[in-house]
């Protein structure tokens, strides 16, 4: 299907929570931890089926009925769908352009609604065959709209180049200039009939690394087992694993994380393999195409210059010393002569719990999105007194966080909420992409209205930002402003310093492929150790197991995603350090960018917001705050050990 409104709505719309939006505190404790009396429990969660009205969505928002939700589908397939098809051929004049994407943005707005109706129903209730069923409808009316507008995109790059940028540039045309625009720049890149049928033909088989992937880490990947020293058996799962590199007992973490390590040696030259298969599909469409490399063909995608990648790697490069300076200060804490991998997951502060219910929670948040201005926050409120958030979980409920909308529509918001912190900052954070969503629905049309990926985490990241602020400035003690600042500590480690590791092991990799070295399973290993070694710095001791670490990783089958999260990051301090010092015109700087959607290239968007993602600034900004905070936490570390 063409990259236009469906593509660009769903992929702006439907926003699942990653790395940024699920924070991980610290929880269990090490030798040297500092105690910290933990706030009592507030009342238990509340299960959605015992809670009131309130707390669930309204699709009625939607749909009234089913009745109503069939009714639009016979509409979209016996009228509306042969409709958009008689414009085939027509496309050749600004006045027909015009009526058949006015006409388009009606159609599948209306369908995206009907999806959306269907799939919020699924996510509720996974066992819901009812819903299943109307989500099979949906799904199917979707791909005959397909069909029936696969005629626009050939026809529009079949006319000469004279009439594309005459119809891109004709007034009457003004709101769909940036479709038109991105449409003219791609047939630099669009092959011949035939060799398009080619490469479509071999489509199928260029998800074959990922399905690999896994096949190998979700099929066939066994958990190792280790024994404890009383001889209890340990199946190394996710959970168990976290649990063991926070606790007190080194000798039990070592084991278990060279058992881990390990466990991916054993599987790594299969992953080698996959990996390497990634890669080359990832260079042979880039050069099919005639790009210059895997890298700028991937962010060609969303019109980022490679620069901005390469920005943010030096850059990290360049402020590596308060990553270091980071292990140094944990290091001298808890007296390590060596300090090795299975030690850097030891809290420094045990036990310590904020929780909030529900309410207290968008209370908090109320007050910390103040800064953005009274309408945003009115808007926030609207959202959550009328229904956006589906609040609690449920036995067979979505487990995850997202937002999404559709065109036409207020957005949703789907949490599983617990009383604690994590969740009140992914409330933050899903219902920061909801607004952006809301805002550009309402400034702009259908087909300018989705954002690209880009630009879509900043408006979330902000939230969780602003909150954290919010939250330090307004610590009780400094116990809590301690737990605080390791807190946010984490997420920029994890956030800018980690997701940059992988993004410059992807382009290392990319380039020695493309450049004619041999790339072995053994190459991969020397390249992550020596990654490994340049992040960690000498305060960390390497073992030469970590080398295997790299293959559990998929975002390596993703194709250059990584960097945006670290861009995005880089993006939201920005601007939020630019609301939060008055800069005039930052509040509505900011809600015109919430504003923007599609309707420029990311990279302008954000630049009329006040961030140049074409300089490092932004990233150098945020690595100085997390120096920063070093100090603070260092200072707040010895306080509260003195205090003791």
């Amino acid at each position: 299907m063409r990259k236009s409104i469906m593509a660009k709505i769903l992929a702006a719309t439907l926003s699942f929570t990653l790395v940024y939006g699920q924070v991980s505190a610290f929880a269990l404790v090490g030798d040297n931890a500092v105690k910290v009396e933990a706030k009592k429990d507030v009342n238990e969660t509340l299960h959605r089926k015992d809670a009131s009205d309130k707390y669930k969505w309204d699709l009625t928002d939607f749909y009234e009925n089913e009745e109503s939700f069939n009714k639009d589908i016979k509409e979209i397939e016996d009228v509306l769908l042969p409709k958009l098809s008689s414009y085939k051929g027509k496309l050749d004049n600004a006045k027909t352009v015009k009526e058949y994407f006015d006409f388009d943005s009606e159609v599948s707005s209306k369908l995206i609604k009907a999806y959306r109706y269907a799939s919020l129903q699924v996510k509720l209730d996974q066992t819901n065959a009812k819903a299943q069923e109307l989500m099979g409808i949906a799904v199917n009316t979707w791909g005959k709209y397909s069909q029936a507008i696969n005629f626009e995109r050939p026809e529009l790059l079949a006319l000469p180049e004279k009439s594309q940028k005459a119809l891109r540039d004709d007034k009457t045309l003004e709101g769909y200039h940036q479709y038109l625009d991105e449409l003219i720049k791609s047939t630099e890149h669009i092959l011949s009939e035939e060799e398009e049928k080619i490469l479509s033909l071999a489509s199928e088989t260029m998800g074959t690394p990922n399905d690999v992937f896994d096949n190998v880490m979700y099929g066939d990947y066994k958990y190792p087992v280790i024994e404890d020293k009383d001889g209890n058996k340990i199946e190394l799962n996710s959970v168990e694993y976290k649990k063991i590199m926070e606790g007190k007992d080194r000798e039990l973490r070592k084991k278990a994380r060279e058992a881990k390590l390990e466990s991916y040696k054993n599987i790594n030259n299969t992953l080698s393999a996959t990996y390497l298969g990634e890669m080359k599909k990832n260079i042979f469409l880039a050069e099919a195409r005639g790009y210059n490399s895997a890298q700028e063909a991937s962010m060609s995608a969303e019109s980022i210059p490679t620069e901005v990648y390469d920005n943010l790697v030096n850059s990290i490069n360049e402020n590596i010393k308060y990553l270091h300076k980071y292990y140094e200060i944990r290091k001298n804490y808890f007296g390590f002569d060596e300090m090795h991998g299975y030690d850097l997951s030891l809290p420094l502060v045990e036990d310590y719990k904020m929780e909030f219910t529900y309410e207290e929670a968008v209370d908090m948040i109320t007050k910390a999105l103040a800064p953005l201005g009274e309408q945003y926050v009115k808007d926030f409120k609207n959202g959550i007194d009328n229904r956006w958030v589906d609040v609690y979980r449920d036995d067979h409920k979505y487990t995850g966080a997202f937002s999404t909308g559709a065109y036409g529509m207020h957005p949703v918001v789907l949490m599983n909420f617990k009383n604690d912190l994590d969740s009140a900052l992914t409330l933050a954070h899903e219902m920061g992409h909801a607004l952006n969503t809301y805002y550009s629905n309402n400034n702009q049309n259908a087909y300018n209205a989705g954002y690209p990926i880009f630009t879509a985490e900043v408006a979330s990241t902000a939230n969780e930002l602003l909150v954290m602020d919010y939250l330090i400035k307004n610590a009780k003690n400094d116990e809590e402003k301690l737990y605080l600042v390791n807190m946010q500590l984490q997420n920029i480690e994890g956030t800018m310093y980690t997701q940059t590791m992988f993004a410059e092991f992807e382009k290392t990799t990319h380039e020695m492929l493309e450049s004619g070295e041999p790339v072995s399973a053994k190459k991969l290993n020397e390249i992550w150790l020596d990654l490994s070694k340049k992040y960690d710095g000498e305060s960390v001791t390497i073992d030469e197991l970590s080398s295997y670490n790299w293959a559990r990783i998929p975002h390596f089958y993703m194709n250059f995603y990584v960097y945006k999260y670290s861009t995005s990051m880089s993006a939201s301090f920005e601007l939020v350090n630019n609301i939060l010092a008055n800069k005039e015109g930052a509040v509505d700087k900011y809600l015109e960018f919430l504003g923007a959607g599609g309707s420029e290239y990311p990279i302008e968007t954000l630049k009329n917001a006040g961030v140049d993602m074409s300089s490092s600034a932004p990233i150098d900004n945020i690595l100085k705050y997390y120096g920063d905070l070093l100090d603070q936490y260092e200072e707040l570390l010895n306080k509260v050990k003195e205090n003791k």
